[in-house]
């Protein structure tokens, strides 16, 4: 008898490629998906990072808005005289050009000499001057900072003193500012929420909105909202 010769048909090899195709698609959709996957994790991650840093940065700055040093009377000793004009409105949203105007207390150092500084006793004095000033002995320096958070051109941009505006964070979809208002000047609490505020006294706190995209689509927009309250009362 002739004996059978060894090895695969050619319908054996067919189907066994056909399965290694199949596996080898099979890891290839698991590969993509999983590469899918960490990049809008990736993407999401850098968005809520973004969002932190502004969200965090503004609201301290907001905390310190109306702190104008230890004593309420102070002498506008500034070169135009514009002192008491921005204390009298230290918070205010401009909806049309979707900026935030903020004179508060400087927190920290940040490299530019501030708008005024207050020096003080704490007991009979203070006088508020333009730019940078050394105390002398027995007084308190308190720098006060102008700052304007704006949105345009889908970025967030910051602009204090005379340098031009510095982008904050890009791929901005929106950016909002409403303020909690008291019923009266006496109350503690906020009990509404305007855009509008009729007095600035009744100002308690500020709620900040944030939307931010991604601008190879890989998720869906994404939007922050924070509540800071005031720690000062304002005039």
């Amino acid at each position: 008898m002739r004996r059978r010769s060894k090895g695969f048909s050619l319908v054996e090899l067919l189907i066994a490629m056909a399965l290694s195709l199949i596996v080898v698609l099979g890891v290839v959709q698991v590969f993509i998906a999983a590469k899918n996957t960490y990049l809008s994790q990736n993407a999401a991650a850098n968005m809520q990072e973004d969002a932190r840093f502004v969200l965090s940065k503004m609201i301290q700055e907001i905390r310190m808005v109306g702190m104008f040093g230890c004593l309420e009377r102070i002498t506008d000793s500034s070169k135009k005289g514009d002192f008491h004009a921005n204390r009298i409105t230290p918070i205010r949203w401009d909806n049309g050009s979707r900026s935030l105007t903020l004179v508060t207390a400087d927190v920290g150092s940040n490299g530019d000499k501030p708008d005024w500084t207050v020096l003080s006793d704490c007991r009979t004095n203070s006088t508020a001057y333009s730019e940078g000033r050394t105390p002398v002995a027995g007084q308190l320096a308190f720098p006060i900072r102008r700052l304007i958070y704006s949105f345009n051109n889908n970025q967030l941009l910051m602009k204090g003193g005379a340098a031009a505006g510095q982008v904050l964070v890009d791929n901005v979809g929106a950016f909002d500012v409403s303020f909690g208002l008291a019923s009266t000047a006496t109350d503690l609490a906020a009990s509404r929420y305007s855009s509008n505020p009729p007095n600035p006294a009744l100002i308690r706190s500020v709620r900040l909105s944030l939307t931010l995209t991604d601008p190879n689509h890989r998720v869906s927009d994404q939007t922050f909202n924070v509540v800071a309250a005031l720690r000062n009362r304002l005039p």
